[in-house]
């Protein structure tokens, strides 16, 4: 058989059900062969396909998607989507297509084959494996190659098949005894648990920090144990429908861009169970020197390398799989936190999720009210794509109140605009029955719209929205806080050039609304968010709006700036306030 159609089986064999890729001469083998085995879906550009994939496989239920990119301009387009994976530690199988070998310039000039470039060293720093295959690999290689993807810390894989190899004769083999390996990875000892538990016991204000490592079915397998817990519970935003909004010891997400009663909540603690959480600069502060300020940190990760980091110190770091930790932990007889847990509701209950501090003029909506209000109308068995950056990224993780069954998925470690309609498109193919409600700033939106037309052309059931705010709102705040106002390249006045969006929409035929206040009672508006099909709707963002609270820098005496510690959110809390509900500071 050809090796093209050996590895269209091979993939088969392991659970891949989709594959979305953008056509090219240096993969006419690979297309022709896994199109007849597996879904394919083209897009409009190859960072679409990336990204699509990557969302496929993080909200999928069953079956896995990979992304199938040309030689040359299809491997450089595809590196943000390689890039996110990697930060965010997830599933991405790229294939890409080479110049036949005896085209190869190997290093000895700078290009000998058509649309030949070194993808393997392009992709190596953003891979945990990438690789050329020049020749004919079996199937227990081919397996060790997309495994390492999946087993530790996961991240993309590349590998790279010139034209040639694709199309060699081999005889007929089986992937399937490999695929069947389980390897458990690095399970925690059962001492280093009882010692945690024990800590867990000892302490008077104890949180939980749940992160992105936790996967879904962990938390759906033990939700009736968390929910009993007496100790508060956060999640990272990588995290964020693991625990309903609901539930009694749940206290929302901190971030330096987080909420600031769970940011009041976690610095307060004296112990911090972090599970699954690398802790980086955005889950600690830039200030990290004064995360958690009076408590220990216990940290549970399967990258030791983020336990050594130093950055925050952590006493108790335990290197090993963070959803065995979680089960065998809240196995043990944990102790009631009553009063912890009823003070973290007083501080939850008084500052509210939508501060007054922002101010939205007329004609407007408050990108606040709005989320508010999105949450109320979504269903349980909704999709949520709140984009990756800007504005409608953070107010969308402050504000959205995820209910029991959603499926939230972002990229936030690279922060790249463009993510939402491709990562959308992803979540549909592997959510069919579900709504996908994607939320994104336009100037985000703008740097993939040409995929309006793969949603349109596959009749996804996708609802978009657009905060129409005229550019790059946060951008333009920057500019505002720190440069007094010296706008480049932020907005239509400054030469940014936005499309006129209900134009931009009626070309791909699809409907698209322009929402008012009170869009969350209209007939007219539930009808179409609650039928089936591709919709647009553009959200009036006033440009000078405000994004209240968030962590703030200022100068020190030596003329450096400094962060804010995560409990200091701007603007600040009174005097009144700092004694009753920041007590244990």
């Amino acid at each position: 058989m050809k090796y093209s159609d050996q590895i269209a089986d091979w993939l088969v064999e392991l659970g891949y059900t989709h594959c979305f890729l953008v056509g090219g001469g240096n993969i006419m083998h690979l297309i022709e062969s896994i199109s007849n085995k597996m879904t394919c879906v083209p897009v409009m550009h190859e960072v679409a396909a990336g990204i699509a994939a990557e969302y496929f496989n993080e909200s999928s239920k069953e079956g896995k998607a990979f992304a199938l990119v040309t030689a040359g301009p299809g491997l450089t387009n595809i590196v943000t989507a390689m890039a996110g994976a990697f930060l965010e530690s997830r599933e991405l199988l790229v294939i890409g297509g080479q110049a036949k070998t005896a085209d190869l310039a190997r290093g000895m000039l700078r290009q000998r084959g058509i649309q030949e470039i070194d993808g393997v060293s392009i992709a190596k720093p953003i891979t945990v494996c990438s690789k050329l295959i020049d020749d004919v690999i079996d199937a227990e290689e081919f397996f060790r190659y997309i495994n390492s993807g999946i087993e530790g810390r996961k991240g993309p894989v590349f590998l790279e098949f010139p034209l040639d190899v694709q199309a060699r004769q081999v005889e007929k083999t089986s992937i399937a005894s490999f695929a069947q390996r389980v390897q458990l990875s690095s399970p925690v000892s059962e001492h280093l648990i009882i010692q945690i538990a024990d800590k867990l016991n000892e302490a008077k204000r104890p949180v939980l920090l749940l992160g992105g490592g936790i996967a879904r079915k962990t938390v759906k397998d033990i939700k009736s144990q968390l929910s009993n817990l007496k100790i508060p519970i956060v999640t990272t935003w990588n995290a964020a429908d693991r625990i309903a909004e609901g539930e009694d010891n749940y206290f929302g997400r901190p971030n330096t861009w987080g909420q600031r009663s769970s940011n009041m909540i976690l610095q307060q603690a004296d112990l911090l169970i972090a599970i699954g959480t690398r802790l980086g600069l955005q889950q600690t502060g830039f200030n990290w020197q004064q995360f958690i300020p009076k408590g220990e940190i216990a940290q549970v990760d399967i990258d030791p390398s983020e336990l050594n980091k130093g950055h925050p110190f952590v006493k108790y770091p335990i290197h090993g799989d963070a959803n065995q930790f979680l089960i065998s932990l809240i196995n043990k007889d944990l102790q009631d936190h009553a009063e912890w847990l009823k003070y973290c509701r007083s501080i939850r209950q008084h500052f509210p999720l939508i501060e007054k501090a922002n101010q939205t003029r007329a004609t407007y909506l408050s990108p606040f009210s709005f989320v508010e209000q999105l949450s109320a109308v979504c269903s349980s068995s909704d999709v949520i794509i709140p984009c990756s950056s800007g504005g409608a990224f953070t107010t969308m993780m402050q504000t959205f109140c995820q209910k029991d069954g959603q499926t939230i998925v972002t990229n936030k470690g690279l922060a790249s605009m463009g993510y939402g309609l491709s990562g959308a498109i992803g979540a549909a193919f592997s959510n069919p029955d579900s709504r996908i409600i994607l939320v994104e700033g336009d100037g985000g939106f703008a740097q993939n719209m040409q995929e309006i037309g793969t949603a349109k052309i596959n009749e996804l059931n996708l609802k978009i929205f657009i905060f129409d705010d005229s550019g790059y709102a946060s951008i333009r705040m920057t500019q505002k806080n720190y440069f007094g106002g010296r706008y480049v390249g932020c907005d239509i006045k400054t030469g940014l050039g936005m499309p006129n969006w209900e134009a931009l929409f009626s070309a791909w035929n699809v409907p698209v609304k322009r929402l008012k206040a009170g869009f969350e009672a209209d007939e007219g508006f539930l009808q179409s968010f609650n039928s089936r099909g591709v919709e647009a709707y553009i959200v009036p963002i006033d440009p000078e709006q405000t994004y209240f609270p968030k962590i703030m820098s200022r100068v020190t005496e030596s003329g450096a700036m400094e962060s804010n510690p995560l409990h200091a959110m701007s603007p600040e809390v009174s005097e009144e306030e700092k004694l009753q509900y920041l007590k244990f500071l």
